[in-house]
């Protein structure tokens, strides 16, 4: 892993909290250019006001560490439209793309199979699914023609991907499609120098796993509390992913908390 990215192009999509902002946070520290995408600006210019560690400017951090330059863009990315906005903004700014963090997603509130409204399902299938599809195809397009070419993507799948936690149709359906999204990515990526990668996380503390302490539903119909692990560490994997040298890939990478009971021996 380099020292510092010497400028390199991001983009982080749902970077306004979560896994999102404290990556295009640790971007930026090492001296990514960093577009910083969701849809509520005002959680975004959060992120690149933490980043800039207060001092209003891109630029040197008080402690002296070199700081990449933050572009806040407003787009949700399950409409293509806003989709083609957002690359085409980076694109204007920077003029290529280097990384592209596939990370905007939602769970949605649990429900059984029988239960689950069109509209639900719909709703985390657009987000986790279409949308990742729509910033991937973008980012493949740009990397694929720009000069020099190439350049990496990271999806941020999940332990669902694998196993599900119960009262999760639809997060976990959208999580195992990510993983074919992967793989097509990778597949169709090496003629162009484009890498593809997936980090499948596992209870990170985060506003959404916010409650774990408090208990999760088990498969069993218990109710347990689950450890929970610091969001750095997803932080540092995906770094490491990040700046790997071109010829080299993680394919598929899962971070969890060590104890974390729901996934080997789910059930």
């Amino acid at each position: 892993m380099t020292d510092a990215a010497d400028g390199r192009v991001a983009l982080v999509t749902g970077a306004g909290s979560g896994i999102g902002a404290a990556v295009a946070v640790a971007l930026l520290a090492r001296g990514w250019r960093v577009a910083l995408a969701g849809r509520h600006p005002e959680t975004l210019e959060r992120t690149a006001r933490e980043a800039r560690g207060g001092a209003g400017v891109a630029g040197e951090s008080a402690g002296g560490g070199a700081r990449g330059e933050a572009l806040v863009v407003r787009a949700d990315v399950t409409v293509p439209e806003s989709v083609d906005a957002l690359f085409g903004a980076v694109a204007a700014r920077w003029g290529r793309l280097d990384l592209l963090f596939n990370n905007a997603g939602v769970f949605g509130a649990p429900a059984g199979i029988a239960d689950v409204p069109f509209e639900a399902w719909r709703s985390v299938l657009d987000t986790n699914v279409t949308g990742a599809f729509l910033c991937a195809q973008a980012a493949f397009r740009m990397m694929r023609d720009q000069d020099p070419r190439g350049g990496r993507i990271i999806n941020n799948g999940s332990v669902s991907a694998h196993t599900p936690r119960p009262l999760s149709v639809a997060y976990t359906a959208a999580k195992h499609a990510v993983t074919g999204l992967t793989k097509s990515l990778s597949l169709e990526g090496r003629e162009f120098g484009i890498a593809c990668g997936q980090i499948d996380v596992g209870n990170a503390a985060t506003d959404m796993t916010a409650s774990f302490g408090r208990g999760v539903l088990q498969a069993d119909g218990s109710v347990r509390a689950e450890p929970v692990m610091d969001v750095r560490n997803v932080v540092e994997a995906v770094l490491f992913m990040a700046e790997l040298p071109a010829e080299a890939n993680v394919q598929f990478m899962s971070v969890l908390a060590t104890a974390m009971p729901s996934f080997v021996g789910r059930g």
